[in-house]
């Protein structure tokens, strides 16, 4: 007999329990249930499915353990994790809203990314392909942060730093070449130093000269420059990129360079220049210093750490205070220079170092180095490693100071 036509199953109701298969009938494993006899399953919804859960050992969204393209345990692959539906991530600002994290260049494009500096880092790195990428030490980052405070743009176009000291001999104008050398290699715009002293400066002994124009040549001929090449027929240039303007080296000169001349040469090279260091003369009462004082936008006060070098520093902070310049002396960097290693009987580094910073913006030390002793031209690559880093400290604390220019208006 013909058998009657099946009846469609409906869907509000569960299908019915088969029963046990025969052994060697069924195409799979025999299911076991925990629900006593002659009970009936729950209805499931119609379109519901069961979530049989992640595999043991295996993170929710991610592959099972043990698949290909799972990561050990405790192993973050280098181009970060995927996304799941719905969850895009924390991103970043971008010109058109957020971008999220997984659509950064970096992880699209591996082949762009910047490896590491050459070392064993690098070897490492190369290597293995560029798959392992050993992280920085804190004192590399801390270095990389240096920089980084180093190159800060410049707000305003222009920014005067002056150097300064009350007492001659504590290494002014050696500052002065270390600063602006260390500044003028990582950077990218340009640095130079201005010999304003009224008498015979010795800035120019620092560097190798190209030209025997000096800064009165500057003054004379202002009117005919027009580019920048005009003005680097005046300079001399070291390997650091860092430019000198010199001071009159002529004995038989019977002119002071005076405050009116300073400001000219200001005029001129505030469209050439991003940043000016000036290496100012040991006195405070000359008429140079007054266009020094009032054009500046923030101060380097070097002293000796010795108690005569600390009462000419501490002199020097009162007077700009009594003359109407607190704001540069709250905003000053103090070095302490030629520091040699603690003797018996030498001065207490970190009770004149806080006594200064109590006074002005930050203090800094630039250790004693026999590359500096000799007088001659400074070579940043013939510093003792300590010392480069004091010099990069503080060309780091200058640059700090680049995104707050001095409301000059208020002395002029």
């Amino acid at each position: 007999r013909p058998s009657p036509p099946s009846r469609p199953p409906d869907p509000g109701r569960a299908a019915p329990d088969p029963g046990p298969a025969s052994p060697g009938l069924g195409d799979g494993p025999r299911s076991t249930s925990s629900a006593p006899p002659g009970s009936r399953a729950p209805a499931a919804s119609p379109g519901a499915t069961t979530d049989p859960g992640p595999a043991p050992g295996t993170a929710p969204g991610g592959p099972p353990a043990g698949a290909p393209g799972a990561a050990p345990p405790g192993v973050v692959p280098e181009n970060g994790s995927a996304g799941r539906k719905g969850q895009g991530g924390a991103g970043r600002k971008g010109p058109g809203g957020d971008v999220p994290e997984q659509l950064t260049p970096e992880l699209l494009l591996p082949s762009r990314r910047k490896a590491p500096a050459p070392g064993w880092r690098r070897l490492v790195y190369q290597a293995s392909g560029g798959l392992l990428r050993v992280p920085l030490s804190s004192a590399e980052l801390h270095r990389q942060d240096l920089v980084s405070r180093a190159r800060a743009p410049v707000v305003g176009g222009h920014h005067r730093v002056a150097v300064m000291s009350l007492k001659g001999g504590v290494g002014k104008t050696t500052t002065t070449v270390g600063l602006g050398s260390t500044l003028a290699s990582l950077r990218g715009d340009r640095v130079i130093a201005v010999d304003a002293n009224p008498d015979r400066g010795t800035l120019s002994d620092k560097v190798q000269l190209e030209t025997a124009a000096t800064i009165r040549d500057l003054v004379n001929e202002r009117g005919q420059i027009r580019r920048y090449a005009d003005v680097r027929t005046f300079t001399s240039q070291a390997p650091s990129r860092l430019e000198i303007l010199a001071s009159d080296r002529d004995p038989t000169v019977s002119v002071a360079f005076s405050e009116s001349d300073y400001r000219n040469v200001c005029a001129v090279l505030e469209h050439y220049y991003s940043i000016c260091i000036t290496d100012c003369g040991t006195g405070l009462m000359h008429s140079a210093m007054a266009g020094v004082l009032q054009l500046a936008d923030q101060m380097v006060l070097v002293s000796t750490p010795s108690v005569d070098g600390a009462r000419s520093a501490s002199a020097t902070l009162d007077w700009l205070e009594a003359h109407g310049y607190g704001d540069l002396v709250q905003a000053a960097v103090v070095v302490l220079c030629a520091v040699r290693p603690r003797a018996k009987g030498a001065v207490d580094l970190q009770r004149l170092q806080e006594y200064f910073a109590s006074r002005c913006r930050a203090v800094t030390r630039i250790p004693y180095d026999p590359h500096l002793e000799e007088g001659a031209e400074v070579e940043l690559e013939l510093l003792n490693r300590s010392t480069s880093e004091a010099y990069l400290e503080l060309a780091a604390l200058v640059g700090d100071g680049l995104a707050r220019p001095r409301n000059r208006a208020l002395h002029i």
